[in-house]
């Protein structure tokens, strides 16, 4: 079985999707630390992305391997664990850009696709349901409003012990919103099969007993 999650930056998608995941015993394929790795890579490596020969190069050096200790997930980009580096503001800004061009995409889909053939998955993203698993037995759209989102990324930002400005937050936020719901390719949208969850006012707990108990229903 495979469960696509989709939704506007900042809506808790990893979150729930590894919490629920985890409820159901499931594989959680986390496809936003995958692209935010490249970009990490883009970053490091000053690739200029608008230079389709120097992005196919760089994207030809690149190997993603995600593994689950403990529990926990850890993202290796080739030998290095980067699962701290690749959640500060400036991947997620370069995740959100980079994510859109065919060849990042085309270097992804068929490692998330072979995944979930393989396993029962729970996939998060911004196109999961609408091009990666267009076929997968429940899909859910995830959102929340612009400030509950800015907040929640503004208080895990102070836990990784940064010093963020909520505003420049907000504002990042509609601007990715604007970035993801307008790109050429694989643009976020609910699918048209997609059952609308906004956790604006609801609790980590309340969405994972929604997102199971319609999985269960399946």
């Amino acid at each position: 079985m495979n469960i696509a999650i989709d939704g506007p930056a900042g809506a808790g998608k990893s979150t729930i999707a590894r919490l629920t995941a985890k409820e159901l015993d499931f594989v959680y394929v986390d496809t936003g630390a995958m692209y935010r790795a490249i970009a990490l890579y883009l970053i490091d490596n000053q690739t200029d992305i608008e230079n389709e020969d120097a992005l196919k190069a760089a994207l030809d050096q690149i190997h993603i391997n995600i593994v689950y200790e403990s529990g926990v997930q850890h993202v290796f980009l080739d030998l290095q664990d980067v699962s701290t580096e690749i959640r500060s503001e400036k991947v997620g800004n370069m995740a959100s850009k980079s994510s859109a061009l065919a060849p990042v995409r085309e270097k992804l889909l068929d490692l998330q696709r072979d995944i979930a053939a393989k396993n029962d998955v729970i996939m998060d993203g911004r196109d999961i349901g609408t091009n990666i698993l267009p076929n997968a037995e429940l899909k859910i759209y995830l959102t929340a409003s612009v400030g509950v989102r800015a907040k929640r990324r503004y208080d895990e930002l102070i836990l990784h012990g940064e010093n963020p400005d909520l505003e420049e937050i907000k504002k990042g936020i509609e601007q990715r919103d604007y970035q993801d719901m307008n790109r050429a390719i694989a643009p976020l949208k609910q699918a048209e099969d997609a059952v609308l969850i906004d956790s604006s006012d609801m609790s980590i707990a309340e969405v994972v007993d929604k997102i199971v108990s319609l999985a269960r229903q399946k």
